[in-house]
């Protein structure tokens, strides 16, 4: 696993952990979220002092050989960290609730411009710094981002997350980790 990776992993791993289950249209409560712009939710952590944004989908779709079918997943998060400690300024990873098939990617499609993400276990990221860049700007011009995996059991999932809110909240995470 390479550095910016681990890192990467590393902190959406927290985040998770200081989330607990943020699903649902972000139903439950925690007593590190600081904001809700729309459908997207700000938390912060004090040490490391991390900030991020995170949203739950508004639709899933499981399929398998093109047929709907009933698939138990756990959590599925989109989120953006800022870690001033480290100079993360906007890393982007993505949970689908499963293991990803080995050696898969995450197609991302936001508003007709598709990128692709990297996958390690449960866990998906756009596999640089630049991409993480190119992926944040279309997220703020954007409406919608449908991420379509496929899981170690051959599970194919489109989830589709609202933008909404996300530029706000950007803003607001980021300006809360300076």
């Amino acid at each position: 696993m390479n550095t910016w990776k681990g890192r990467v992993l590393a902190g959406a791993m927290t985040a998770l952990a200081g989330v607990g289950s943020v699903n649902v249209a972000l139903a439950q409560e925690s007593t590190n979220r600081v904001a809700t712009k729309t459908d997207w939710s700000v938390f912060t952590e004090a040490s490391p002092k991390e900030c991020w944004g995170v949203s739950s989908p508004k639709q899933t779709a499981n399929t398998r050989d093109g047929q709907p079918v009933d698939a138990r997943r756990g959590d599925i998060l989109l989120f953006v960290t800022f870690r001033p400690g480290t100079g993360a300024k906007g890393e982007i990873s993505f949970t689908g609730g499963y293991p990803f098939a080995p050696g898969s990617t995450v197609s991302v499609a936001i508003d007709g411009t598709s990128f692709e993400m990297i996958t390690d276990g449960e866990w998906a990221w756009p596999s640089s710094t630049g991409d993480d860049g190119a992926m944040l700007a279309a997220m703020k011009r954007g409406s919608t981002a449908v991420l379509t995996a496929r899981s170690s059991r051959g599970t194919q999932t489109k989830d589709t997350f609202s933008l909404a809110g996300f530029t706000a909240a950007m803003t607001d995470a980021e300006a809360r980790c300076k």
